[in-house]
This record gives C-alpha cells, structure tokens and sequence, in this order.
C-alpha cells in the first residue's frame, strides 16, 4: 500500500462510501438532494450523516430556504478536512487493492500437455 492508503472500514459501508463520494467534489449538498441521488430513505440518510458527523467526517448546517415561505430550514452535508482525508486514503487503499490484484501480476500456470 502506498504511505497515504489507509483502508477505512468507517467509510466503507456502501452509503457511506456513496456518500462522502457524491460530497467529495462539492463543498456541501443538500439533504434532500443526497437523498434522491443516493436513493436512500430520509431515516437511513440521517443515521449515515450522524454516524459520520461523530467520527468528525462530515459536518451538517442549516439554513432558511428562500424557497419556502414557511421557516422551515434545509441541512447542507459537507465533508470535513478530517472526513476528505480520510476518504482520499480509503480511495488509496482500494486502488492498490485493485492494482494488486490484477490478472496479469498473478503468474499463471503452464498449459496442460496433451
């Protein structure tokens, strides 16, 4: 593995890894958007956020909607320093996996003889 890989088993769980994925080139998105994009429920979505929120991988904010004529808030998702770093490393992590893992690095063996 290379100095910076570090496989995360934190980040690993299919919606998290979904997750800081789809956050990882935004600087936040929000709630409702993650939920449709990720095709999750708003209960399951919050469970993940939170889980993340406690290891300092992501941070949440609200907001007004100009939207909305009610005062209803919206929550922006964003990963943290913390939770890109981590993420960068677990992507590190899974391409020398994959890079280990090639069918052309693992030597074959001969033909059988007729």
């Amino acid at each position: 593995m290379g100095s910076d890989a570090r496989f995360d088993e934190s980040i690993h769980a299919p919606t998290r890894l979904r997750l800081c994925a789809l956050l990882r080139p935004v600087d936040y998105a929000e709630f409702s958007t993650i939920t449709a994009t990720l095709a999750v429920s708003e209960a399951n979505l919050s469970k993940t956020v939170k889980n993340l929120v406690d290891l300092g991988y992501v941070a949440t904010s609200k907001e007004t909607s100009p939207d909305r004529p009610d005062s209803r808030r919206r929550t922006n998702v964003s990963l943290t320093g913390t939770g890109r770093l981590a993420f960068d490393r677990h992507l590190a992590a899974l391409q020398d996996l994959a890079d280990s893992s090639r069918v052309d690095a693992i030597p074959t063996a001969p033909p059988p003889v007729p």
